[in-house]
């Protein structure tokens, strides 16, 4: 058996890892010293809002921002009762990170329980039965045997305490070995990325706020792939480097957004126009900005727009319905038309 002390979990420092770390770190030291300023107590709720919508739709939670907004909110709306709920242990779990600490067995369980709560039995529990991923019909990956599960985690957060390591790269480590593992019988993904973010968060506090499960959602394949092929090759290399990448996007991204919420954005600006004084549909607003890529136009132009009340949907009972279209409310026919 593997003492704590001596687990070294399987990866290797690449040079993309390092050029990563550089860029990332140099990008927040500039950042962090706007952000306190520039990520105001409503654009850091809009950002975990965007963190728990994209975590959960990544586990195919239905639920729209706009209705995820509602629910954190205290809004009634029209959903299925599982996806409500679990929102509600998401923000909730989000918002009790700062008691966390990343390396303890009992956060770690608690953590599992706040996210999991009312929607499994065994929430806090590791699981007691074997397990295998499934994508469709094909066995992607067949988790350790339910009786190793204790151990690996015990030598997992013992690594986590002790290890010198950037915490960039282990944090991308941890995320990994929690999905490699598959402690519980549901929520590992969710945890994953949850336990990422803390790490991260203890190294760069503001990354707490940054989107990076937003950029995974968009990134769902390739997410998905990197998980294979660290399993294939029994070394978590291709999903540290993929993680990198993304968490280098969520900086860049917020480094050269508007940090004035009360404004406008650009991209904003021009769905507002676009639609100007017609009720289109998603495909009739991209086609009038001339955008093809649907991820950068809902995470840019149609999430923006919708949360921040400049567009309404003209059956906001039916979110998804195909005859779903978008219009301008009152207050954005007033920055049309001022």
């Amino acid at each position: 058996m593997v003492k704590p002390a001596d687990y070294q979990p399987p990866y290797t420092v690449t040079p993309a890892m390092v050029s990563d770390i550089a860029e990332i770190s140099e990008m927040m030291g500039r950042y962090t010293a706007l952000a306190e300023q520039a990520l105001t107590p409503r654009l850091r709720r809009a950002n975990r809002i965007r963190s728990i919508q994209a975590s959960l739709e990544i586990e195919n939670n239905t639920l729209t921002l706009e209705q995820v907004t509602a629910v954190i909110e205290g809004k009634r709306i029209l959903g299925h009762p599982r996806e409500i709920q679990e929102v509600q242990n998401a923000f909730a779990a989000y918002e009790a990170m700062p008691t966390w600490r990343a390396s303890e067995k009992h956060d770690f369980l608690a953590a599992h329980k706040t996210l999991m709560q009312s929607l499994v039995n065994e929430a806090r529990h590791y699981r007691s039965g074997d397990v295998g991923i499934f994508r469709g019909e094909q066995l992607v990956h067949m988790a350790p045997p339910a009786d190793r599960v204790p151990t690996l985690i015990a030598n997992l957060l013992a690594w986590l305490k002790n290890t010198a390591e950037h915490p960039l790269v282990s944090s991308c480590i941890c995320h990994y070995e929690i999905e490699f593992i598959h402690p519980f019988a549901d929520g590992n993904g969710r945890i994953g990325r949850l336990w990422q973010t803390l790490i991260l968060k203890h190294w760069k506090p503001i990354l707490a706020y940054l989107p990076i499960e937003s950029v995974v959602r968009d990134r769902q394949n390739d997410y998905y792939q990197s998980l294979a092929l660290a399993d294939q090759h029994a070394d978590a290399t291709p999903f540290i480097e993929f993680m990198l990448n993304a968490i280098k996007e969520a900086v860049e991204e917020a480094g050269t957004s508007d940090p004035v919420t009360d404004l406008v954005t650009d991209p904003v600006a021009a769905l507002l126009k676009a639609i100007s004084t017609n009720a289109l549909s998603t495909k009739e607003i991209m086609q009038a900005l001339n955008l093809s890529h649907r991820p950068t136009f809902r995470k840019n132009y149609l999430y923006p727009a919708l949360q921040d009340s400049w567009i309404e949907r003209t059956q906001p009972d039916t979110p998804t319905s195909p005859t779903q279209r978008y219009r301008l409310t009152r207050k954005g026919l007033t920055w049309l038309k001022p």
